[in-house]
């Protein structure tokens, strides 16, 4: 099996110069700007819908009763948010179609 690759902030300014040929600081600068419009949107709790991509979520978690994996003692959980995302049908067709399985 292949060595594990990630796709980088870098990668994506890149690939966006390639295709669309602004300067790469006008590619770096809409990438970025791309990334703070979806943290902005999840900050004030919105969903971010990406049509054919996914959607990303914020979801309160109530506060509730763990246990302490190390001691087994029980342990409180705070309530919190956290992020989730669903993959869009078609990302998930293309990533199965991918692996050839």
């Amino acid at each position: 099996m292949g060595e594990l690759q990630t796709l980088t902030r870098a990668d994506l300014c890149e690939a966006v110069h390639d295709e669309v040929g602004l300067s790469r600081q006008e590619c770096s600068t809409l990438v970025e700007r791309t990334l703070d419009l979806i943290v902005e949107a999840l900050e004030k709790g919105e969903t971010v819908k990406l049509s054919g991509f996914g959607v990303f979520q914020v979801r309160e978690k109530r506060a509730r009763m763990g246990r302490n994996p190390k001691t087994g003692e029980p342990a409180a959980i705070n309530p919190r948010r956290v992020i989730s995302f669903r993959a869009s049908q078609i990302m998930k067709a293309r990533v199965h179609g991918a692996n050839g399985t």
